[in-house]
């Protein structure tokens, strides 16, 4: 060990430069603490002077900033300038709930009705959803049930059922709107089923769809496309459709009845359904109580069975004639992310996003 050190030793010259930066350095560390040894202490006016600057910066410091409104749009929709889309997040709205400065835009017993209205005023604004007067576009939402209700929505004075009053739908049930009128903006109410939006850019008409599990096992979206070629002319290859963010398969849990009723509806069931590992399973978490006689590793798996909305809604709209090239996906599962937006599956007592769409 000496003679390792002795080896790598600098040589005499190197040495001595080393200890003569050493000891310019020491020398200048020892004046410098004599000098301060020597200043006075600081007056009590200027200590006085220092903390009245340091308390009126305390008192001015600003408030910490409210996430910036962030709304998602598709890009195979921006290109159409005449049509207005987007999906909610729940980020940069007034409501206290859920986290704090969320966006819910939906009645709920946590919110109230005037955070609601200035949150769906900001979404608004944020899309740029504003008469010429400076008001906002009237908002057409349903009380959404599940169901594969769909409802046209009129001007002022168009027929009477789900038509505009005092700029406000009629309260009317069911889980798809459409319309051909410019200035009004669709929408409907989202928190893990998928909103699915589409646009006819030859006729300029549009169509939003919320496909849940039931929604979508009674082909609302396939009755949607239906519906606006029938009051519309809409012609399938004419369409643009985007499915938006929704709880993806890898959080989609489902039980045997809900497997029956997909089955019972569509010859391609089958591919709709996987088998995911259950890390959180009784038999994953405590083995030791479903010890049987098989050897280890040869027990069955902890497995669930998950549904794949996104392909379910994906195949309705090839069925109703939607070119493969006109479909499109967010590809978001809003049960792994909850920091953008809400899920009624992951939080349970949680808030709404909005998807919505209009015609300029």
């Amino acid at each position: 060990m000496l003679e390792l050190v002795q080896k790598n030793r600098p040589q005499r010259g190197n040495l001595a430069l080393c200890g003569h930066f050493r000891a310019i350095g020491y020398n200048q560390r020892v004046s410098m603490q004599k000098k301060s040894s020597r200043s006075a202490a600081p007056k009590s006016s200027t200590l006085k002077t220092q903390r009245a600057k340091r308390d009126r910066a305390s008192a001015t410091r600003r408030a910490p900033r409210t996430p910036a409104l962030k709304v998602l749009s598709a890009p195979a929709l921006a290109g159409l300038p005449w049509l207005v889309h987007g999906f909610s997040t729940r980020q940069g709205g007034v409501t206290g709930e859920y986290g704090g400065r969320q966006l819910n835009l939906n009645l709920t017993p946590e919110d109230t009705a005037e955070n609601v209205a200035r949150n769906r005023e900001r979404l608004l604004r944020k899309l740029k959803a504003v008469k010429a007067n400076g008001s906002l576009w009237p908002l057409a939402l349903l009380n959404q049930i599940h169901s594969a209700a769909i409802h046209r929505v009129y001007g002022p004075r168009g027929p009477e059922y789900a038509r505009l009053r005092r700029d406000h739908l009629v309260a009317t049930s069911g889980d798809g709107l459409i319309t051909d009128t410019s200035g009004v903006l669709l929408g409907v109410k989202v928190a893990d089923c998928y909103p699915v939006l589409v646009a006819d850019r030859r006729k300029k008409a549009v169509g939003v769809f919320h496909a849940g599990w039931r929604g979508t096992q009674q082909r609302i979206v396939e009755k949607g496309i239906g519906e606006m070629r029938r009051q519309f002319g809409s012609k399938p290859e004419n369409l643009i459709a985007v499915i938006g963010p929704g709880i993806g398969p890898c959080c989609y849990e489902i039980g045997e009845e809900v497997e029956s009723a997909f089955e019972s509806q569509f010859a391609y069931s089958r591919e709709l359904f996987e088998d995911v590992f259950d890390s959180w399973s009784l038999k994953t978490k405590y083995p030791m109580l479903f010890l049987n006689q098989r050897a280890p590793g040869h027990g069955e798996p902890a497995l669930s069975r998950h549904l794949d909305l996104v392909k379910a809604n994906w195949c309705q709209l090839l069925d109703a004639g939607v070119p493969e090239e006109n479909i499109s996906t967010m590809d978001m599962c809003t049960a792994c992310r909850t920091d953008l937006f809400f899920s009624y599956r992951k939080e349970q007592v949680t808030g709404r996003m909005l998807a919505v769409i209009g015609i300029r």
